[in-house]
Formats: structure tokens, sequence, C-alpha cells
């Protein structure tokens, strides 16, 4: 271990000017995962290929989901300003490439190499903050997260499809480029006083191929099955084979390297395991049914695209008021898991009464479950990711909170996949049409007895986070950045 120096406590002003200073990348992040989908109509319509259009959102999602975990294992080699002015230099030249992108294939292109930028600055903006603010205060923060968040939720369906409808779709990716040079000031000039935990490590490029390797093929699975290829169909058969197969590799050379990409007493230390298949489940739910909602809205209620989006609302902001408030729990009281199991509780109880009652409550009544579903689930994550860091030392930080970030995005892409099964097998048994633009119901009942099965399987979730919650240890919140326990 090298020795060092303990590091001068921060001043609440150096502090906050660090957290402003990181906010901007966040909201690069959030807001490009909801700005583009309003717009992909008019890009395939202009582009003339409407056939590859899925892909403009998955070659994203793909790279972003593989990147996070070297994200964070860079940072704790070689410090988190560096690390971050990388990820957001690439973005921003990735958003100039989307703009200038004259096919559909180069955009696609285009958006795997702006997800490689955009994959690790939630992460990394998680453990900064992580570096300049005791556990004990840390939930205090999570307002920020949360303000970055539904910014990003209100703002950029608007945008995106005013964009598209009155200027060009390419000004959607032209927006990143002032936002992009205005986080890396800030970030360059805030980010200067941040503490350095980083120690003389080398990166597993082995370990980070088969990772990246293992989890692009499982998503191209998931992505694909039911959709262009059935489940049973050779070509996801293949890929699921072959994402098992590099796992199996990966999970070999995290025992035998001798600096594994993800070190064995992060993933063997109990509260970063439960934390984070707690978080993993009751995130999976929650995207499960933000993406799946507005097809039981437009295809069981009879709504507009712009109705759903509004009924969703609820489900979006919920979030928010869950996860402030729980933040603000944990700075004033020692057991700071028993808001969040009281919030997992309601959720439960949530979804359960949509899987029995959903077809016969009035509008207003689901608005009201999905604002209860979606505050309990707010609770926990500020509990899981604050109780994560508080259990690993500061030189792995961000190895730590990139690792949780990465099988939460994992775990979501999974739920999701299970949703989809049941969503479209329901809409096939009732002769309906999931056209990209929306809904066309040939039986409204039958589609709602398929998303009967989503809630009592969002049901089947958010229990299984609870389990793990329940499970995880809930250790003293240190009131010092200096060190976590081992």
């Amino acid at each position: 271990m090298d020795a060092a120096a303990p590091p001068q406590p921060l001043t609440h002003r150096e502090i906050r000017s660090i957290i402003f200073g990181i906010m901007l990348a966040m909201l690069l992040a959030a807001l490009d995962q909801t700005i583009v989908a309003t717009a992909l109509p008019t890009i395939g319509r202009e582009l003339g290929d409407v056939e590859h259009l899925p892909w403009v959102v998955t070659a994203n999602l793909l790279a972003a989901t593989a990147v996070t975990p070297l994200y964070g294992k860079f940072s704790d080699i070689h410090g988190r300003r560096i690390t971050l002015l990388i990820g957001i230099t690439t973005f921003v030249v990735g958003a100039v490439a989307c703009a200038l992108a004259p096919t559909m294939i180069l955009l696609i292109l285009a958006r795997g190499l702006q997800g490689l930028g955009g994959g690790g600055l939630i992460s990394l903006a998680q453990t900064i903050i992580a570096d300049v603010v005791a556990p004990k205060e840390r939930g205090r923060y999570q307002v920020y997260i949360a303000s970055v968040f539904m910014a990003a939720s209100v703002l950029g369906p608007v945008l995106g499809g005013f964009f598209a409808e009155h200027l060009h779709w390419s000004a959607i990716f032209w927006l990143d480029v002032p936002l992009g040079a205005l986080a890396l000031w800030m970030a360059y000039a805030s980010l200067r006083h941040l503490p350095r935990h980083e120690r003389r490590h080398r990166l597993d490029l082995l370990g980070a191929v088969l990772l990246v390797g293992a989890t692009v093929t499982l998503m191209l699975a998931l992505s694909w099955g039911g959709r262009h290829y059935p489940w049973a169909s050779r070509e996801i058969l293949g890929l699921v084979a072959a994402s098992a197969l590099l796992w199996a590799l990966f999970a070999l050379r995290q025992r035998t390297a001798r600096e594994p990409l993800i070190p064995l007493d992060v993933l063997r230390n109990p509260v970063v395991r439960s934390g984070t298949l707690s978080a993993c489940f009751a995130m999976g739910v929650y995207i499960g049914l933000t993406i799946y909602l507005p097809i039981y809205f437009e295809g069981v209620r009879g709504m507009t695209s712009s109705q759903s989006g509004l009924c969703l609302i609820p489900l979006m902001l919920g979030t928010v008021v869950g996860a402030t408030t729980s933040g603000n729990v944990m700075a004033r009281f020692r057991h700071y898991k028993r808001l969040p199991t009281a919030g997992l509780l309601a959720a439960m109880a949530g979804t359960g009464i949509l899987a029995a009652f959903a077809p016969q409550l009035p509008l207003l009544w689901i608005e009201v479950t999905l604002a209860t579903i979606s505050v309990g689930l707010g609770t926990l994550l500020p509990v899981t990711t604050v109780s994560v860091q508080n259990a690993v030392v500061p030189h792995q930080l961000g190895t730590a909170t990139a690792a949780m970030n990465f099988f939460r995005q994992l775990g979501g892409a999974l739920i999701v996949a299970l949703f989809g099964v049941i969503v479209l097998g329901g809409a096939a048994a009732a002769g309906s049409a999931l056209a990209r633009g929306g809904v066309i119901a040939a039986d409204a009942a039958a589609l709602a007895g398929s998303f009967r099965w989503v809630f009592l399987a969002s049901l089947v979730g958010l229990a299984l986070a609870l389990a793990f919650l329940i499970a995880m240890e809930e250790r003293p919140l240190r009131s010092s950045t200096a060190h976590a326990d081992d």
C-alpha cells in the first residue's frame, strides 16, 4: 500500500463548487437518454432508413453499459478529474459525429461513440460526490442527482420533439456541444481541489475485453429476442451461449489476474453484493414500467402518445420525492434502512393493486398508485448507493460505484426483456400490432390480461429488492471521507 498524507478537508464552498461542476456532466448523460426518442420517427424518415432505427438507441445503450466498469477502474488508477474530462470529450465528439451523420449507419456508429463517452458520466459523478462528502451527509446531496434526472425526464422529450419538428433533428446533438464545453470548463476548474485516492495499478485489458464482449452479446440477445428473431432461434441461442462462455472466462480471469478489473474483495463484500442486487431488481422494475406502461395506456386505455406521456409523469417524478426524502433521513437516523423498507412494501402493495384491479380502477387512482410505487422505489436509491460506497476503501470507490451502476443497467435490461416477452406475447394473443408510434389494440381486454402478469412480475421483482435490502448489513455511516471499513 502506498503511503499518503491524509487529504485536507474541503470547505463547504469548495464542495458546492465541485458538485455544481459535475451536475452538467450528469445532465449530458441523463438528457441523452430522453431527448432522442421523440425524434426517432423524423430521423428515420429523413435518412430514409426505418428498419435500422432502433439501433440509434441500442448502439448507445450497448456501449454505455459495457464501458461503465472501465471508467470506475480507470478513475481509481488515474484520478476522477482526468477520467471525467475524457468521458465528456468523447461524448461531445460523438455528438458532433451524430449531427453530421449523412446516413443511418454512420449515425448508429456515432451514437455508439457517444455511448462510450457517456457510459461513465453518472457513476463518476456519484463517485466524486463520495470523494468529497462523508457517507453520513451524502444522502442529502441526492437532491442534486434527483433534480438532474427530473429535469432530463421533463425537458428531454419536449426538446427532442420541438427540435425535430421546428428546426432539424441534428439540433438535438448540436445542443450537446455548448453544454459539453461548459461541462468541460466547470469540471476542469472545479475538480482541481478534488482529493486523490488513486494508486499505482494496471488496467486489466483482457478482463475488460471479456466483460465488454459478455455484456454486448447478452444485451444483443435481449434486444433482438422476440423482435427480430424468435427466442428459440439459432441466432438468439448462439448469442446467449457466447455470452455465457465469455462470462465464464471473465470470472476465471477475475480469479487468476494479479489485478482484476473488479477486485474480488469488492465482489465478496456483503454490503456491495446485497446493495447492488437490491438496486438491480428495483431499478429493473422501474425501467420496465416506464418503457411498457405507455403500451398499457394506449392499447388498453385508448390514449394517444401525448396523453400516455403525461400519465407517466407521476411515475417519473415520484422517485425524486422518495430519493430526496430518504437522503435526508440517512443523515439523521441510525437505522436508515427502515424508510426504504417501508417504501418497498408500499410499492409492492401498489403493484399488487394494479395486478388485481387495474382494469376497474379509474385513471386518477392508477396515477396515485403509480406515484406510490415511484416514491417507494425512490427511497431505496440513495440508501443502496451510499451503503455500497460506505463499505469500501476510498481507492475502490470508483470501481464499486461503477460496478453497482453496471449491474443495475444489466438487471434493467433483463427485466425489460422479461416484460417484453409478456407484453408482446399478450399483444400477439390479442391480435394487436405494436407499432413504433403506438399500439393498435384489437382486443384491449386480452392485452390488459397480459399486463396483469407484468404487474405481478413487478411485484416479484420488488419483493426480491426488499429481500436483498433486508439482508444488507446496516453499517454505521462514517462522518469522514478519510477511510472506509474493510
